[in-house]
């Protein structure tokens, strides 16, 4: 009788826990990557003198004489060069061809 309980109780431990492994499959750790690259944005436009005031993150400006594109709506639409003067986190620049405005994103070459 005493067998027979462990045997009861053996197989109601395999039917509670299963024979499967429950172990998922490896699956590669998600790479990430750090975009580096410099993007502001178009604050101000004066069209008649062509020029723009750019807005960028803290600590990420532009050098002076960088060509930079610009873009609206993820379509290319002008290149600026930027020409100071620098004021906190906003710099002037020139536009150089096509069109800016005000929203419009800036990106590296």
């Amino acid at each position: 009788m005493r067998s027979f309980l462990i045997g009861l109780c053996l197989a109601g431990l395999v039917a509670v826990t299963g024979c499967k492994s429950t172990r998922r499959p490896a699956v590669p750790p998600p790479v990430v990557t750090l975009d580096l690259a410099l993007q502001g944005k178009v604050k101000s436009v004066n069209p008649k003198a062509r020029f723009a005031i750019l807005s960028f993150p803290i600590g990420r400006l532009p050098k002076l004489e960088q060509r930079l594109n610009v873009y609206r709506a993820g379509t290319r639409v002008g290149e600026v060069k930027v020409t100071g003067p620098q004021m906190d986190w906003s710099i002037a620049a020139d536009v150089m061809s096509g069109d800016a405005q005000s929203g419009d994103e800036v990106r590296e070459n």
